[in-house]
C-alpha cells in the first residue's frame, strides 16, 4: 500500500523562483503577496498564477508516470499542489507519488515544473524546460554546486497539456520574499551577523564553484543566446532587448526600460573578460539553505554564457531590491549584508578574478527585472486584479533606483 506523505508540511521543497515584485503569499516565489498589509498600510495583492485543473493534470501526470516506469508499476499520485509561493515565470507542482518496484511500494517526494499556459501572459517568450533539465543534469555531474536531482524531462505538451520536467525534492529554507527578508522578524534577518556573513560567503562560493566548471562553451553551448552580438555579453543584452520587445508588443512600451538600453549601451565594459557558465537568476531567493550553507541552487530558466560579472551583479542587486523596498517603508534594511566590496573581495579571494563594472552588471540585472514586472503587471491586468496603469512606468516596482543608476546617483 502507498504511504500518505508528508511531503506538505516538509521545511521546502524545490521550487520556481525568479525576480521579485509585489505580492507573493510564502517563502518562495519571484512576487510577493501576503494576506494583510504591508507597512506603512499597503495592501499587498494575492496574483493569480495560473488557469489550469490540477486535478485535470493530476490524473494525467499518472497516466505518464505509468509509461515511464516499470510494467506494473501501477503509480498514484497522493498529493499534488501548487506551492504557495509557485513564482511567476514557470508553474511549480508539488507531488507525493508511490509506485510498485521490485516487489515492494516507494514512495517520492518530487516537484514538477511547467511551462506557463500561452493564455496566461508568461513571463518569457520562450519555455525550454528540456534545456532547463540539462542544464540541472550537468551542473551536478560537473560541479559539486549542489542542485536538486532530475528524473524526467518531457517536451511533448501532449501528456500534460504543456511541457515540463520532473525534479526531487530538497528540504531546506528559503530567506523568504514575503515579507522581504530586509523586513525583519524572518531567520535570515534575525541571525548573527556571523551566521549572515556564512550564508553570504557560501552563496559566493556557489558561483565560484559554477564558474569553475571548465570548457562550459562546448559542455554547455545548448545555452549560447540565440540573439546577435559579437560577444557572449552583447548575444546576452540583446536577448534582454529582445525579452523587452515582447513585453511592449502586448501593449507596454516603457520608456524607462527602452532609457536603461541606452544607458547600456553608452557604458560598455571595455573588456567582457572569460566567458563561464552563468547560472542567469543569482539571488538568494533561489537557493535552499539547510542551515546557513546552500542545499540546493534552484531556478535556471536564465542560464546563460557570459562574464562572471553577470551573476556577481544579480547577487549583489537580488538583495539591493529588497533593501530598497525596505527603504521606501522607513525600515532599516540590512545594508551590512551582500555589499558589492564585500561580495566582490571574497570572490577574488576564492578565484583570484577581480570582478570589475559592477556598476554596468548591476544596472543590467536591474534592467530585467523591470522587465519581469512590466510582464507580471500585464498578468495582472489579464486577470482583472489591477486596473491598466495611466503611465506604464508605475508597474516597475524598482522604478525609482532605475532612474537613479540611469543618472549616476545608485551605485556609489
Amino acid at each position: 500500500m502507498c504511504r500518505r506523505s508528508h511531503y506538505l508540511s516538509a521545511p521546502r521543497g524545490a521550487g520556481d523562483s525568479g525576480a521579485p515584485g509585489t505580492g507573493q503569499r510564502g517563502e518562495r516565489g519571484d512576487v510577493m503577496t501576503s494576506d494583510g498589509d504591508a507597512p506603512g498600510g499597503r495592501e499587498a495583492v494575492d496574483m493569480t498564477r495560473s488557469s489550469r485543473d490540477h486535478d485535470d493534470v493530476r490524473a494525467r501526470l499518472e497516466r505518464w508516470l505509468a509509461a515511464q516506469l516499470p510494467a506494473g508499476a501501477a503509480p498514484h499520485i497522493t498529493e499534488l499542489r501548487p506551492t504557495a509561493a509557485t513564482g511567476m515565470s514557470n508553474e511549480t507542482l508539488l507531488l507525493s507519488a508511490c509506485w510498485h518496484e521490485g516487489g515492494r511500494s516507494r514512495d517520492e517526494r518530487l516537484v514538477a515544473r511547467l511551462a506557463p499556459d500561452p493564455g496566461d501572459v508568461p513571463v518569457f517568450p520562450r519555455y525550454d524546460l528540456d534545456r532547463q533539465f540539462e542544464t540541472i543534469r550537468l551542473v551536478g555531474k560537473l560541479s559539486d554546486v549542489p542542485v536538486p536531482p532530475v528524473w524526467w524531462s518531457e517536451p511533448d505538451p501532449a501528456a500534460i497539456g504543456t511541457p515540463f520536467f520532473v525534479m526531487g525534492h530538497v528540504d531546506g529554507r528559503v530567506p523568504p520574499d514575503v515579507m522581504p527578508y530586509t523586513f525583519g522578524d524572518n531567520w535570515l534577518h534575525d541571525a548573527a551577523p556571523d551566521d549572515q556573513r556564512r550564508l553570504q560567503e557560501a552563496t559566493v562560493s556557489v558561483l565560484a564553484r559554477l564558474h569553475a566548471v571548465e570548457d562550459p562553451e562546448a559542455r554547455f553551448a545548448f545555452l549560447r543566446p540565440d540573439h546577435p552580438g559579437d560577444t557572449p555579453l552583447r548575444r546576452r543584452v540583446a536577448a534582454a532587448r529582445a525579452w523587452y520587445d515582447f513585453a511592449a508588443a502586448d501593449g507596454f512600451p516603457c520608456a524607462l526600460v527602452e532609457r536603461g538600453f541606452a544607458w547600456l549601451d553608452a557604458h560598455w565594459p571595455r573588456d567582457e573578460a572569460e566567458t563561464v557558465l552563468s547560472w542567469g537568476d543569482s539571488r538568494i531567493g533561489n537557493v535552499l539553505y539547510d542551515g546557513f550553507a546552500p542545499a540546493a541552487v534552484l531556478d535556471w530558466e536564465m542560464a546563460t554564457l557570459g562574464p562572471r560579472e553577470l551573476d556577481l551583479g544579480w547577487l549583489i542587486y537580488g538583495h539591493r531590491i529588497f533593501d530598497d523596498i525596505a527603504g521606501a517603508y522607513g525600515l532599516p534594511g540590512m545594508p551590512e549584508f551582500m555589499r558589492a566590496d564585500d561580495v566582490a573581495d571574497h570572490y577574488e579571494a576564492l578565484t583570484g578574478h577581480r570582478l570589475r563594472d559592477l556598476a554596468f552588471y548591476g544596472t543590467l540585472a536591474a534592467l530585467q527585472y523591470a522587465i519581469v514586472f512590466l510582464r507580471t503587471g500585464a498578468r495582472s491586468v489579464h486577470f482583472g486584479e489591477q486596473e491598466p496603469p495611466a503611465e506604464v512606468d508605475d508597474l516597475l516596482h524598482n522604478r525609482e533606483p532605475l532612474e537613479r543608476m540611469l543618472v549616476g546617483e545608485y551605485w556609489t
